[in-house]
């Protein structure tokens, strides 16, 4: 009987401390338990929101190329420079190459170097495909810019280590001939026909170049 006393005595000791607890930290828990259950349903919010965005991006990239295979090139760059401001980072990035490749072929050759040379100076943009911007730029531009300009921003591309690499070579080459230094091309050819990294085409390509300007 005593132990049972003592027993009940213990256990309303007890539910007396947890009463004095819960009365003290029942604000603090509701409100960790409320902010729990907001934070869940924020992120649940933001992960259909931005799967809602991910689909509205693909419809109005899909629309774009749309136009562009019905020849609609200048309607379809605006739409993929529109889409660009808002969309994800991979896909701007993306729709800002597509755009800049037909502002060429609907024949605004300015349009496309400055599209281009803006995405190389990009500095939200990685510097992988600033590179890539920065060749296309060299390609498009060596009518219309001064051949030393291009040989040099293609300098540090053309290092081996860098993916870009071959192409940026060749635009160099190109570059020398126009520039008439004959010689630094035949350097830039065989160097790029050497390179076994280099796609066979561009090898070839080369090879054919160092044939042509054989002494």
């Amino acid at each position: 009987m005593v132990a049972d006393v003592f027993q009940e005595v213990d256990e309303e000791v007890r539910r007396d401390t947890l009463l004095r607890l819960w009365k003290r930290y029942q604000i603090l828990l509701v409100a960790v338990a409320v902010l729990i259950v907001a934070a869940t349903a924020g992120f649940s919010y933001w992960r259909y929101r931005d799967q809602q965005q991910r689909a509205a991006e693909g419809v109005k990239y899909a629309a774009a190329l749309d136009e562009a295979r019905a020849g609609k090139y200048a309607e379809a760059a605006d739409a993929l420079t529109a889409l660009a401001k808002d969309a994800h980072a991979g896909r701007a990035v993306l729709a800002r190459f597509e755009a800049a490749a037909l502002r060429q072929r609907a024949g605004d050759e300015a349009a496309a170097i400055a599209s281009y040379d803006a995405i190389s100076k990009d500095d939200s943009v990685e510097p992988l495909f600033r590179d890539l911007a920065s060749v296309l730029w060299g390609l498009q531009a060596l009518d219309t810019t001064d051949p030393q300009a291009v040989i040099d921003r293609m300098k540090p591309i053309t290092d081996a280590k860098n993916p870009w690499h071959s192409s940026a070579i060749e635009v160099t080459a190109i570059a020398h001939l126009k520039a008439g230094d004959r010689a630094a091309a035949r350097t830039d050819y065989q160097r790029l026909s050497d390179d076994l990294t280099a796609p066979q085409g561009m090898r070839a390509r080369a090879a054919e170049m160092l044939a042509a300007l054989a002494p």
